[in-house]
């Protein structure tokens, strides 16, 4: 797709959005219902199935092809010391991710999804947001436009991660302006801050809400960052306009969704979670947003991961709807 050039590009973008196939949706439901087990016995598999099958506008969803995308930053409110890492760190992981040596690699491997790996101006990071905007409007459509042009059009279904030091920062604050509440509830640990780290996390963010308030659109992305942020919400709006179904990580990346949510919580219909983090905030923030996560295995990694194993999940219910035998193909006749 072509480049956002200006916010207006992005609501016109936005205004022209597909739904989802509502008859292949009753479609697919009324064939879980021909299977050989009781009514809703499957649970969430049947429900996921179903919601495959609407987006893809077929009855019978496959996934085929999985797209695993993560975009990686950096971020000037490190200068504040938030993370006990230097952010090094993330050019470093993005080499690993590259040469095979990460958690999301083996569960790539595992659940089949094709990774890319997509580092943003690693060496210029964000301005600090305690000081100033932390992207000018350039910026946000850079990032969003790199993160629309990354996704397969012909996949079946994308997933999306991040990595970057400092983005549990990042999200804690893009949170606390959206959905306002106290920010205390809306920081954890990171990657591995103490109670006096998270103690100064939150008089940072605390600066930065004081700086530049409540924003409830694009523009908090301008006002915190980070650029990984706002690619993941390029992508989101791309796979959106290809009608491809998005799982979306644990806490991080559903923070990045958030300003999307903030403009119209309908822009996420197509977006499933992951997995719950055990990042504190992200209970909060599904709830916030009505979501409801695939897995809870107290994961806080990031990078995709918790996306990557949920999508063994979606395929175990793919399976199920295409390939099991319907009550008439069996030969069982019901009371």
């Amino acid at each position: 797709m072509e480049k956002f050039t200006s916010l207006q590009m992005v609501n016109e973008f936005i205004s022209i959005m597909p739904e989802k196939n509502s008859v292949v949706e009753a479609a697919a439901r009324a064939h879980q219902n021909t299977l050989t087990k009781p009514p809703g016995s499957l649970g969430k598999l049947e429900d996921l199935a179903v919601f495959l099958a609407s987006w893809q506008s077929n009855e019978r969803p496959v996934v085929d092809l999985a797209q695993a995308i993560i975009f990686a930053g950096n971020h000037g409110v490190c200068k504040q010391g938030v993370n006990p890492f230097p952010q090094e760190v993330t050019r470093r992981m993005v080499s690993n991710f590259e040469t095979g040596g990460a958690a999301m690699n083996q569960l790539c491997s595992l659940s089949g999804a094709e990774l890319k790996v997509k580092p943003i101006l690693l060496e210029t990071p964000t301005q600090d947001f305690t000081q100033t905007e932390a992207m000018n409007l350039e910026e946000l459509l850079e990032a969003m436009s790199l993160g629309a042009q990354s996704i397969n059009r012909n996949a079946d279904i994308i997933l999306l991660g991040e990595m970057g030091i400092g983005n549990s920062t990042i999200s804690s604050a893009l949170s606390a302006s959206i959905f306002g509440g106290s920010i205390a509830d809306w920081v954890g640990a990171g990657t591995g801050s103490d109670q006096k780290g998270i103690a100064h996390k939150i008089s940072v963010i605390e600066a930065g809400i004081a700086k530049h308030g409540s924003r409830t659109d694009l523009s908090a992305l301008i006002a915190f960052g980070g650029r990984e942020q706002a690619a993941i919400c390029g992508a989101i709006l791309a796979a959106r306009s290809a009608s491809i179904p998005v799982i979306l990580d644990g806490f991080i990346c559903t923070a990045a969704a958030a300003p999307l949510f903030a403009l119209s919580s309908s822009l996420l219909d197509h977006c499933i979670i992951g997995h719950k983090s055990a990042e504190s905030g992200h209970e909060k923030l599904l709830r916030a947003m009505n979501k409801k996560p695939i897995l809870d295995l107290d994961m806080r990694l990031g990078e995709g991961t918790g996306a990557a194993l949920a999508l063994c999940v979606i395929k175990a219910a793919v399976a199920c709807h295409n390939q099991m035998a319907t009550f008439e193909t069996a030969g069982i006749k019901l009371p």
